[in-house]
């Protein structure tokens, strides 16, 4: 199976607020302003999901159904709201409440320029949405409601791209609420990081979280018929550099690596999860470590993978997977592994030992190799070898679970070319520059309490992940060209008061 287009069927609502108080006349203009203008957006090509209009919220029980269809149905991600009159901010109190969805208060007008010469109270009463936007805001702040708020006139590019980033967190975090995680056993002996709290996780994310045992896996690689091995091999050789010698008929990695892969997306597919993760503790009888499946995890089937149990990982490689579809870039599990403290050239490069995946784009087309592993007790496993291609603006985001609650961290990267060639690294890598500089990043990282675990998204960046974390209702910890260690502990403590006062979530 392939990467399926997650915003296909999909729609973002958009509720336009006024009141009879204007007139038909007055009311029959909005429609026809909204209706341009939703227009407008959807053919940008800027936003993935399509915007769909909704007829023009007058009164309290108005706004509530609206509310009501919008929260119980399984295709809408979203509401975006805008007032384009004075709409009275008590008849959404009803409405807002019951909305379960995430929400973008769109501060536009139809009208880009004032027309100086012409307007008048008729003009004011219709057009009206610096005004009516103001109310608005003001109860959803009352409310204590998490929103995106876009300010700019509709036909500015930024307000399309703004809408547009927001719609793809927004179905990110439809797909953390849809996401069911395969675990092969427990997570790796006596590391802290891998644990957390599965049942809170499905509350706070909704991502359902559960084992199964290797046994089953090696039961479904028994299972698998030569057939699909075949197709995999064959999408091998169309996608990768293989090394000659795993072409040999007298050697069996590459097709046990294949078969491995085919049992996984068995298992996975016919149990409808979208992440996984395995252990190399915890291997049965399975003839080697996984490692190019789930190195094509996220790349061929848009799904979460993290190793050693690590299911927190799993969860955001899915999400920012699925935020980042058809963009350039992808997202991949990475870990911290070693420092350049070379002055002037302070660089972090990340890798792990098989599961980095080629999703977020390599320098020259992916080796497959073979490359002997020192853990496991297994066969040598087969894994793509690469280094991630030269990008600016790449997050990496990691989730901790910091007892009484979940704490994301995101620090903003540009990915380099590495300062040699690393030919005698057995392994998937990327290197990069940590914003504001390797020093403060990594202090701030370790303050925050960082897992060393986390996912690469070179396909979405900050604002993606930000909006997704105000729809999650999490803290979000943020290191960037502007971040100091001083001002980020103060950042830290002040967080941590807020969201332990915070019960809503």
């Amino acid at each position: 199976m392939a990467f399926e287009n997650p915003f296909e069927g999909k729609e973002i609502w958009f509720g336009v607020g006024s009141q009879d108080l204007y007139g038909e006349e007055a009311l029959r203009q909005v429609a026809i302003h909204s209706a341009e203008m939703v227009d407008y957006l959807n053919n940008t090509g800027k936003i993935p999901v399509k915007l769909v209009l909704k007829p023009t919220l007058k009164s309290s029980d108005g706004v509530k159904q609206f509310m009501v269809e919008a929260s119980a149905n399984p295709n809408v991600i979203g509401v975006i709201t805008w007032c384009h009159t004075f709409s009275p901010a008590k008849m959404w109190i009803r409405g807002l409440e019951v909305l379960t969805k995430p929400l973008l208060q769109l501060n536009t007008q139809h009208h880009k320029e004032i027309p100086w010469e012409t307007i008048d109270m008729d003009f004011m009463n219709l057009n009206q949405a610096a005004h009516g936007d103001r109310e608005f805001g003001y109860i959803v702040s009352r409310l204590g409601i998490k929103r995106k708020v876009v300010v700019g006139h509709y036909t500015d590019p930024e307000v399309a791209e703004k809408i547009g980033t927001w719609a793809r967190a927004a179905a990110g975090w439809d797909a953390s609420n849809n996401m069911k995680v395969m675990r092969w056993g427990d997570n790796m002996r006596n590391v802290a990081v891998t644990e957390g709290d599965k049942t809170e996780a499905e509350r706070v994310f909704g991502a359902s979280i559960n084992t199964w045992a290797v046994n089953e896996l090696v039961a479904a690689y028994d299972a698998v018929k030569d057939d699909q091995v075949k197709a995999i091999i064959e999408d091998y050789k169309a996608k990768y550099d293989i090394d000659p010698a795993l072409l040999d008929a007298k050697y069996d990695s590459l097709f046990i690596s294949a078969k491995e892969e085919a049992a996984m997306v068995n298992m996975m597919t016919a149990n409808g999860c979208t992440a996984g993760v395995d252990n190399f503790e915890d291997l049965g009888a399975l003839p080697q470590l996984p490692g190019v499946g789930p190195q094509r995890f996220p790349s061929e089937y848009g799904w979460g993978f993290s190793a050693e149990g690590d299911w927190k990982t799993a969860v955001l490689v899915r999400i920012g997977a699925v935020m980042g579809y058809g963009l350039e870039g992808g997202a991949s599990l990475m870990e911290d592994y070693s420092y350049n403290f070379t002055p002037g050239n302070e660089l972090d490069m990340g890798s792990h030992m098989l599961e980095v995946s080629p999703a977020i784009g390599t320098i020259a087309k992916p080796k497959l190799e073979i490359h002997p592993l020192g853990i496991g007790g297994k066969a040598d496993p087969v894994r793509l070898v690469f280094t991630g291609a030269p990008k600016k603006d790449v997050v990496v985001v990691s989730m901790s679970d910091v007892r009484e609650r979940f704490r994301l961290l995101m620090d903003v990267v540009d990915v380099v070319e590495p300062g040699g060639s690393l030919k005698e690294l057995p392994c998937a890598r990327a290197v990069w520059k940590p914003r504001p500089s390797l020093k403060t990043a990594a202090e701030c990282w370790i303050l925050a309490g960082g897992s060393h675990h986390t996912c690469m998204t070179t396909s979405v960046g900050r604002e993606a992940w930000e909006d997704f974390a105000r729809m999650a209702g999490v803290e979000l910890a943020v290191i960037d060209e502007n971040t100091t260690a001083r001002q980020f502990e103060k950042e830290l403590e002040l967080s941590e008061m807020v969201h332990r006062l915070d019960n809503r979530h």
